[in-house]
């Protein structure tokens, strides 16, 4: 017995019934649990409730029957016409019974999900609202050339209000909704909205949801090119996403079943079970269960394509054990090993092997096997967590052996030497390994090769990393590495490079000059210049930027800076002769005259007084009547005009200068009528005419200057008016000046007299003296002896 006619899910087992009326209950791995003996015909539809106690099923005779699971105990009915009735408990606890459908053929499905009842009988869909007692909508059939028995229909709901409909080839997704109240009326509370319809390709044997799209089980025939007859093919199982006008498809699967192409589209059923996503697939000789595919599904077919980068992602999004991700990743690191990719294998161990420090020296020994440590050394642990010492070591005397040898070998490669070495001493932190033991096998290469530069830089970063600065400074300081300076602010070894300060200096001047003035409470100035003592070059540069610093700082100094501005830098001689109040006038002098400095020679002259014969140094020997006539008017000396003048009269080009510059210093008449008759002057139009316009420039000049003073005079006279018209406040507090008794009397009714000067001095009139020659003239007696001197203003009052 193994054909079928109709099949329910349930979360825990699958209710099957059969041609030959046998119901059969059936585990999710298609064991059979219980068997029931229904009726002698086929089995036409089985439902369940929620909680899988009961089973109701329906024969081909008419009998209706519910199978209690528990006590295998049944009630059962028979009925002789096609009829669809609806059973409920009264408040009497008694079935009162209603008819829902009859008079239009055989029901051939029913489903019922909350208060809605749905059935299909050969005219179309009907739903039933329980709550108001109310048909609410009948949906067409589509395609009514196709045979209903052939060809049946398939219903299933998405939720409590959403129904599938799927008839042939026609899909319908139809969706309950409320009524307005205001349209009632003699019409249902509720009605139906068909939000989706389309066409298929192929005929439904059944529905599922699936989230927001739809599961699909199709009857497929086609036809053959060389036959005029279809053919029947594999059913299909699809996963469609429903539009508003159409579908598009997800997914598309063709089952493999038993006697397909005898099978028709009654055939074939799909139920579902809601609580695992689990979906059967019922033929008359099959069973397929279908169900999503998990992420555990989707690493074993990533694994299978190789896809091994891919697998250990969704292994990580997945949260699953270490186990697995261990297994993953190990796979993919073995797979990138034999494809030679030692590189890309070595970066996974970081992400593979984690904190595992016993598969990470797994791993290390296997790439020293294929001879790839260089590939791995760059990833291996050396944070918290690390490996054995050993492990390191074993890399590094690995890198420092095979290095050396291909250099000793190849010499154009000298230049390489042990640079992966060198990269992982300079990357990994000193305390990972045995220090010194490494330290003695650079030592042990370096017998071999001791003007090996990388070999010695190693060396010193070894050394540094054990603290033992002093012998890595000497190795730096010998190289002329640019990690001298920092090596020397960091761990702070000033006293260490007293003796070594010309090597520094060579090495990078700039850099030791900034190092030394910036620290130069830790190596002195005089320390250095004794140093620098037999490099003048050097102990210039250093002077010079000690002089930028502080011009008194190096004072004791000034005078050899003199010779060394001289031989090394003259373009900052003037400027330091300039700047330098120190500097010993004389002994410049002599330098520069020796070395023949004009502009040097000309600047101490000045500077010493001696302005004669600086301005014949500058006509002389630099022939530039500007910086002659600049030097004049600096020095703003008559005499050094009439010098000038005197030695440019015999020199036409000198007297053009003149002529244009001297206008405002001197008059140039002077110039004008000592010029000699017949001689000819460049430019002497020009030169006159400009004479003439500084003349009018400086008379207008006057003018303005005369006309601001008179207005300023004017203004300040009107302002002293007003202020001398002003009164002046006179109180009880105030006293005369000359009896030193209150001004005001106490009886201010009688009469009195008061007199205050702008010098705001107050006096009893009856206290000033006579007012002397000029009649009605009187003088303030404090201020008159002021400007006298002492004792002539007492000497004033007696008389």
């Amino acid at each position: 017995e193994t054909t079928h006619t109709n099949t329910h899910s349930h979360i825990h087992f699958l209710a099957l019934g059969t041609h030959f009326g046998k119901v059969y209950l059936l585990d999710i791995q298609g064991n059979v649990t219980q068997k029931f003996e229904i009726s002698l015909v086929k089995i036409n539809q089985i439902s369940l409730d929620e909680s899988g106690d009961h089973v109701g099923i329906c024969s081909e005779d008419g009998k209706s029957l519910t199978l209690t699971l528990l006590f295998s105990s049944y009630l059962c009915s028979m009925f002789c016409c096609p009829l669809l009735l609806l059973y409920e408990r009264n408040w009497l606890n008694r079935w009162k019974t209603s008819v829902l459908h009859e008079g239009e053929g055989n029901i051939t499905n029913v489903k019922w999900r909350a208060n809605l009842i749905a059935w299909a009988n050969n005219l179309g869909v009907k739903i039933y609202d329980i709550g108001s007692k109310q048909r609410i909508t009948n949906v067409l059939r589509d395609n009514t050339s196709l045979r209903p028995d052939m060809y049946p229909c398939s219903l299933c709901w998405k939720n409590n209000t959403t129904l599938i409909i799927g008839w042939g080839s026609s899909v319908k997704i139809c969706v309950v909704k409320e009524r307005d109240p205001t349209e009632i009326r003699d019409l249902p509370s509720r009605y139906v909205e068909i939000v989706s319809a389309f066409e298929t390709e192929f005929f439904i044997s059944g529905l599922a949801p699936l989230a927001d799209q739809l599961v699909t089980l199709y009857y497929v025939k086609e036809n053959s090119e060389h036959m005029e007859e279809e053919f029947r093919t594999r059913p299909r199982l699809d996963i469609i996403q429903p539009l508003a006008e159409g579908c598009e498809e997800i997914s598309s699967d063709a089952l493999t079943v038993r006697n397909f192409q005898e099978n028709q589209c009654r055939d074939y059923r799909l139920e579902h079970s809601e609580g695992e996503s689990l979906f059967y697939i019922i033929s008359p000789k099959d069973i397929v269960v279908a169900k999503e595919r998990d992420q555990d599904d989707h690493i074993d077919w990533l694994l299978e394509k190789k896809k091994y980068e891919e697998a250990l992602m969704a292994a990580e999004i997945s949260f699953k054990n270490i186990k697995r991700h261990d297994k993953i990743g190990m796979a993919y690191i073995n797979h990138l090993v034999e494809r030679g990719d030692y590189d890309a294998a070595a970066r996974k161990c970081q992400k593979v092997l984690g904190k595992n420090m016993d598969l990470w020296e797994n791993e290390v020994y296997r790439f020293k096997t294929i001879g790839q440590l260089k590939a791995i050394s760059q990833y291996l642990p050396r944070g918290d967590l690390r490996l054995r010492p050993a492990i390191y070591e074993m890399i590094l005397h690995e890198f420092l052996k095979t290095d050396y040898e291909v250099c000793f070998k190849f010499a154009f490669l000298l230049l390489f030497l042990t640079q992966g070495f060198a990269t992982l001493i300079r990357e990994w932190p000193g305390e990972l390994y045995n220090n010194m033991a490494i330290v003695q096998a650079v030592n042990e290469h370096l017998k071999k090769d001791p003007t090996n530069s990388m070999l010695l830089t190693t060396l010193a970063e070894l050394y540094t990393y054990d603290q033992r600065y002093d012998r890595a400074l000497e190795i730096y300081l010998k190289l002329r590495h640019k990690d001298v300076y920092q090596l020397i602010h960091k761990h702070n070894l000033f006293s260490s490079i007293k003796d070594k300060i010309v090597l520094l200096m060579d090495f990078d001047k700039e850099k030791a000059v900034d190092m030394l003035l910036d620290n130069e409470d830790k190596i002195s100035m005089d320390k250095v210049v004794e140093e620098l003592k037999d490099r003048p070059e050097l102990l210039h540069v250093y002077l010079h930027k000690l002089f930028k610093r502080d011009h008194h700082k190096g004072q004791k100094y000034h005078e050899r800076q003199i010779s060394l501005y001289a031989e090394f830098d003259r373009p900052n001689l003037l400027p330091f002769l300039r700047e330098s109040m120190h500097c010993p006038l004389e002994k410049a002098l002599e330098i520069c005259q020796q070395r023949h400095f004009v502009e040097e020679t000309v600047f101490l002259l000045s500077r010493m007084g001696n302005c004669r014969r600086a301005l014949q140094m500058i006509m002389e020997e630099l022939a530039d009547v500007d910086k002659a006539i600049e030097f004049a008017k600096e020095q703003d000396d008559r005499e050094l005009w009439e010098d000038l003048i005197s030695y440019s009269i015999d020199k036409p080009p000198f007297i053009t200068g003149l002529l244009n510059n001297i206008g405002t210093h001197v008059d140039p008449i002077l110039l004008i009528h000592r010029i000699k008759e017949g001689m000819e002057i460049p430019n002497l139009r020009d030169s006159l005419v400009k004479i003439l316009q500084d003349y009018n420039l400086q008379i207008l000049l006057r003018e303005g200057c005369k006309k601001i003073l008179v207005a300023d005079s004017l203004s300040l006279l009107q302002r002293m008016h007003r202020t001398q018209k002003r009164g002046v406040r006179v109180d009880e507090e105030n006293i005369c000046e000359s009896c030193h008794t209150p001004i005001l009397p106490s009886d201010t009714a009688q009469a009195f007299g008061v007199v205050v000067f702008h010098c705001r001095h107050k006096f009893h009139k009856e206290c000033l003296p006579s007012p002397g020659n000029v009649p009605g003239i009187q003088y303030c007696n404090i201020c008159s002896a002021k400007r006298r001197g002492p004792g002539s203003g007492i000497l004033e009052m007696k008389k």
